[in-house]
């Protein structure tokens, strides 16, 4: 009969499992799938009969962030713990134990464990590595388990294979990281001192270790800044003492042996002795002695007694030196924390400035002292005061130059011209550098009313012409009016000190009154040099700015339309185009005289209608002719028979540009423009001449033409009339509707 199927009533292990399944060499180790053989679980993963599970690895709380491995989220971490360990000491009657003092690093990736002794000086023991890196187990009967993070912390005691360390502290690292798991960090412990550590101290302070042959071991630092020197520049003040001044210093520091050398800037003809070592290469004390010491006064030790052995063996020689140091004199030298910008030093009773220091030394105390702000003073010295120097009034005799020149030293020089504006603004090749104005005389005289003037003036030395043309059964001699001369502005003293102002470039415009020595005149027109001057400087010659001048027509937008009726009305031919005389009045009505002739000529050169200049072809070959007949050219003949052998299809004609070269191999007595224009006269639309025709025409002894009659140059004749008085207009036509659409924006309807 067999027993009730009743919990405790069957021996069957296996009553109430569902797993059995055999346990796989597969598995997950720190989340990273690897191959596990060892301590693998029976069937149904229960352990096997005296089978002990593997501790795990330290389980950390889970964070929001990526679930990596452990030995990836805590690489290169470590945590530090100081310890200390008292060591018994048997047999030795002058300690019992003694205090050894360890770092614990703790490697939370692996749960690994290293201690470490730091080397102590003289200790007699082995020391540095105590325990090597590894996983470090319980101490029993916990011994199959190893030791964790959540097994650390201060003021505790752990047991590392029967040793006890006891943690008295740790880094912030590992008080942060503990602090992050939820370990309550206890506070830091008091650390022992080891006593035989501190009997040895005591016994090193009761008995002088110095000996006679006791030496100062500077070759370390010599080695590690030789050659390495802080540059600072000071200023000494002296201006107190009698005939003192500023005297700029440069102080070397050596980084080699803590000396200093200071050496003075010495300007050209300072008057100073040409000694540029203001302190030769010392120790600076801080504070200067009172009087000058005796040689052998200033000593590290004072020697108390000599003795010696006078044997028949070897002498032993020997000195006795001052324990207590009671000969010693205290001095405190410069060092360079005492060096920074803006302080002052004392040099043997001389306050010296620190102003400034170079490029290296910044660096240097960066690096060592954390130093990033050197605020520079300025070492030059502050300029003394100017005095005006007064000039006696101008004599009248010679220029105001040359008088003032006698003044100035005992010796007279002549005065120096402006080489430079003269080498710059001296007319060269077809570049003249002379403004020409055309200008009429302000007068009540009738005989003067219609006398007219070129102006010129010499931008190379500022000088100012002006000349009358030659007019027949005027009255008038004409000629030059004014030689070449500096003209003087009207309204200045002529006996004065200072020099007297003259009439600059800037100063003349057309639409200027201009006063030369008493005679008024005002600009009508210039030529066209001139006013391509103007346009292209404009900073000096504002009126001549497009822009300027546009934008003072911008000011009447608000009569936009009622203009474009004016334009409409004063163009009766609907030509789209006005000439300058309406173009001007109309121009002064709706700006209210606010436009001056200049910004009207500007703004008419800039919307001028092209001209096409058309030579009569009569009078071109009487040019052409007149240039032959004073050269002597007759070789056409040898010119046409050169085309001819050119010419190898017979065609009696060539291109152009044939044409041309062969005029310029021969060397025709022609200007480039105007051999270009005869040329343009007889080509074809093909661009090709007829070569016979061609030279048959230039061929003045062949084809005579009528005498050539060169214009007249002493006054432009125009048909225009401007004010009432003959003179050249600048333009002769203007595209006022173009004007109308960039300034009002209006368009051609």
């Amino acid at each position: 009969m067999s027993l009730p199927l009743l919990p405790g009533n069957n021996f069957n292990r296996n009553v109430g499992r569902e797993n059995f399944h055999r346990s796989q060499h597969w598995g997950i180790c720190n989340n990273v799938r690897m191959l596990v053989t060892e301590d693998k679980p029976g069937i149904g993963g229960h352990p096997m009969l005296g089978q002990k599970v593997k501790p795990k690895y330290t389980e950390y709380p889970q964070g929001e962030g990526a679930n990596v491995p452990s030995w990836v989220a805590f690489d290169k971490q470590v945590l530090s713990f100081d310890a200390y360990l008292e060591d018994e000491v048997t047999e030795k009657r002058q300690e019992n134990y003694r205090i050894r003092y360890y770092k614990i690093y703790f490697y939370p990736e692996d749960d690994t464990i290293e201690v470490n002794e730091p080397v102590v000086i003289n200790s007699g023991l082995p020391q540095g590595i105590f325990i090597r890196r590894h996983r470090i187990c319980l101490p029993p009967p916990d011994d199959d388990r190893f030791y964790t993070v959540y097994h650390f912390n201060i003021n505790i005691d752990v047991v590392f294979y029967g040793r006890t360390f006891k943690i008295y502290d740790c880094d912030s690292f590992t008080k942060n990281f503990l602090r992050k798991i939820g370990i309550k960090v206890n506070p830091p412990g008091h650390r022992p001192e080891d006593p035989y550590i501190k009997m040895r101290r005591e016994v090193l302070e009761s008995v002088d270790p110095y000996r006679p042959y006791q030496s100062f071991d500077t070759l370390r630092q010599f080695l590690e800044y030789d050659g390495k020197v802080l540059r600072f520049f000071c200023l000494w003040d002296d201006s107190a003492s009698l005939f003192g001044d500023h005297r700029e210093l440069i102080l070397h520091y050596f980084l080699s042996d803590d000396t200093i050398e200071i050496k003075e800037l010495l300007h050209h003809n300072s008057g100073r002795d040409a000694m540029s070592v203001f302190l030769r290469r010392s120790k600076l004390p801080k504070y200067g002695p009172p009087g000058v010491y005796q040689p052998g006064q200033l000593t590290e030790r004072a020697v108390l007694n000599v003795y010696g052995d006078l044997g028949d063996q070897q002498p032993v020689n020997g000195y006795l030196l001052d324990k207590h140091q009671l000969g010693k004199q205290d001095q405190e030298f410069y060092k360079d924390s005492d060096l920074s910008v803006g302080a002052t030093i004392n040099v043997w009773g001389r306050k010296v400035l620190l102003c400034d220091c170079d490029e290296y030394t910044k660096s240097y105390y960066k690096a060592k002292y954390g130093i990033e702000n050197f605020p520079s003073i300025s070492i030059k010295a502050p300029p003394p005061p100017k005095i005006d120097r007064k000039f006696p009034p101008y004599n009248g005799f010679g220029s105001e130059e040359d008088s003032l020149r006698t003044c100035i030293g005992l010796v007279p020089t002549p005065h120096r011209k402006n080489f430079k504006k003269f080498m710059e603004e001296d007319s060269y090749g077809y570049v003249s550098n002379i403004l020409r104005y055309f200008a009429k005389m302000i007068t009540d005289k009738c005989a003067d009313v219609d006398r007219l003037f070129v102006i010129s003036y010499f931008l190379s030395d500022d000088t100012l012409s002006v000349f009358e043309p030659i007019e027949r059964n005027s009255g008038n001699a004409g000629g030059m009016f004014l030689k070449r001369i500096r003209v003087k502005k009207p309204g200045q003293e002529i006996f004065k000190s200072e020099l007297s102002e003259y009439i600059k470039a800037e100063e003349l415009y057309v639409g200027a009154t201009v006063n030369v020595n008493g005679y008024l005149f005002l600009l009508l027109n210039a030529d066209e040099y001139t006013l391509n001057y103007m346009e292209k400087n404009t900073d000096r010659f504002p009126f001549s700015n497009i822009n300027l001048a546009l934008q003072k027509l911008k000011e009447t937008e608000s009569k936009s339309r009622e203009i474009k009726q004016i334009f409409s009305a004063a163009d009766c031919k609907h030509t789209k185009v006005v000439d300058y005389n309406t173009f001007r009045d109309i121009l002064m009505n709706i700006t209210d005289g606010k436009l001056i002739d200049q910004e009207i000529i500007t703004i008419s050169r800039h919307y001028q209608l092209p001209v096409i200049v058309d030579t009569d072809l009569t009078a071109l070959m009487s040019q052409v002719h007149e240039k032959f007949k004073k050269n002597m050219f007759e070789n056409f003949d040898r010119l046409i028979f050169t085309c001819l052998y050119e010419d190898r299809e017979k065609k009696h004609i060539l291109p152009t540009k044939d044409v041309k070269r062969l005029c310029k191999s021969a060397r025709l007595p022609l200007s480039d423009e105007l051999l270009v224009e005869l040329l343009s006269r007889f080509e074809d639309s093909e661009k090709q001449i007829n070569y016979e025709a061609f030279f048959s025409a230039l061929n003045w002894r062949m084809n005579p033409m009528p005498e050539y009659q060169s214009p007249p140059y002493l006054k432009e004749k125009c048909e225009d009339i401007w004010l009432g008085m003959p003179s050249p207009v600048p333009v002769k036509y203007i595209r006022y509707l173009a004007l109308l659409k960039d300034v009002y924006g209006l368009e051609d309807e």
